[in-house]
């Protein structure tokens, strides 16, 4: 959430920023847009570092990276330090979603991780929607530097309560808490251990995959890799619409106002919480009551896409405009319901490697989004008319779905691989 806060407060404050600076508005384009460069590109790195230093040196240096990056852009005085703040955001913003999935990984089981992976969904979301909201009113309240400032605050006293608390297993975990009960007891040192206490769990081999080198080969010459790739690529070009050209389609298309645009463009936005929240319960209770990762990853993710495709072409045909965007909001909530599939597939299917995976998996998403943002001026020269929009949109779902079709989700990518590793052990499926 803090990271989505920082991340998109940047278009609210843009205008003001642009007047005080006195920016173009394409130089303020570039400086929203070049966050995304190094986001897409620092996916990968930043992924097999997080497998390397785990989750607890990890999370903590991207959190406080990005907060201390976004409270630069508080000190710009023009639109240079501007940029650079923004490039060295993206790549710490970069590596929290691989080093979060591998979290996950860690401490949950193979049954009951897409809900954890639902609220991570969620989260973004609503960070996303909290940003958008309040720093309006900090804009005009208290400056946008001085908002900047605050939100890195924020970031970095999250950072390091983070790194006091959190250790990278369970076991870790109850170690330090029996270590500080210990501490926190008088002359515990004379009295000996009795049978019937419980001694610290042993560190898992978590700790001995720090420092694994990654199997590069292996991973990508996995056609398990491709599709959850693929299908990420389609899904992350489709939801960005709403985050770029929905306001203006419904402007143009169904001619309201921008005040109406800006709300109706809020509904599928809250739906994608909601789709995300419902779809890591809805997952998780398909594998444990039918035992197939098939059925409550692939198949429900294939389901969803398809069923948001179909109610985005039939809005095609809808010439009300709240009717419209009802019926599209209700294909994000379909859509939304199959995101932590993709998000959990990646722990499911990554082995010892998920922050590889996941990496990998996410910038080809961003870099779909990218594509879709670009690519729609080019798409409305080549049809001429906003409705063909719509279409390509429902388009990627459907891509979206075929690709998940393709995904044989037993085993790990690595059990697929073209070039298998030798020292990367076979995974079986749960049970």
């Amino acid at each position: 959430m803090i990271a989505y806060i920082c991340r998109n407060s940047l278009g609210v404050a843009e205008s003001t920023i642009r007047e005080e600076l006195g920016l173009s508005e394409k130089g303020m384009g570039a400086v929203m847009g070049i966050f995304f460069l190094t986001y897409a590109l620092g996916q990968i790195p930043t992924g097999a570092l997080g497998t390397r230093w785990g989750s607890r040196k990890s999370i903590p240096l991207c959190a406080a990276g990005l907060s201390l990056t976004t409270g630069l852009m508080s000190l710009a005085s023009g639109m240079g330090l501007l940029i650079i703040a923004r490039l060295a955001n993206g790549v710490f913003q970069a590596g929290l979603f691989p080093c979060c999935t591998n979290t996950i990984s860690t401490w949950f089981s193979s049954k009951l991780r897409a809900v954890p992976t639902g609220c991570l969904g969620a989260s973004m979301s609503l960070g996303g929607a909290v940003g958008v909201s309040i720093t309006g009113f900090l804009v005009v309240g208290i400056g946008w530097r001085a908002t900047f400032a605050a939100y890195s605050v924020l970031g970095l006293a999250w950072a390091i309560g983070f790194y006091w608390w959190f250790r990278d297993t369970p076991a870790q975990f109850l170690a330090k808490r029996r270590a500080s009960h210990r501490a926190a007891t008088e002359d515990q040192s004379q009295h000996p251990v009795h049978s019937g206490e419980v001694s610290d769990p042993p560190v898992t081999s978590v700790d001995s995959q720090l420092g694994e080198p990654t199997p590069w080969l292996a991973i990508y010459s996995s056609p398990a890799t491709w599709w959850i790739c693929a299908q990420q690529f389609c899904r992350a070009a489709g939801q960005i619409f709403f985050g770029s050209w929905f306001a203006t389609y419904l402007q143009q298309t169904h001619e309201v106002t921008v005040e109406r645009s800006g709300i109706l463009n809020s509904l599928p936005m809250f739906t994608l919480v909601a789709g995300s929240l419902s779809g890591g319960v809805i997952s998780d209770g398909l594998l444990a009551l039918t035992g197939s990762r098939s059925i409550a990853r692939k198949w429900l993710a294939a389901g969803c896409m398809a069923l948001c495709a179909g109610l985005v072409f039939g809005a095609y045909f809808v010439q009300q405009p709240v009717i419209a965007v009802l019926i599209i909001s209700v294909g994000s909530f379909c859509a939304a319901v199959g995101g932590p599939c993709a998000y959990t597939i990646t722990i499911d299917m990554g082995g010892r490697h998920v922050g590889t995976l996941f990496g990998t998996m996410n910038m080809i998403g961003n870099l779909g989004a990218l594509a879709f943002v670009f690519g729609v001026p080019w798409f409305l020269e080549q049809t001429g008319n906003w409705a063909s929009v719509l279409l390509l949109f429902g388009c990627l779902y459907v891509g979206a779905g075929l690709f998940w079709l393709l995904l044989r989700p037993e085993g790990d990518i690595f059990g697929q691989s073209l070039i298998p590793a030798e020292d990367v052990p076979l995974q079986s499926s749960p049970r």
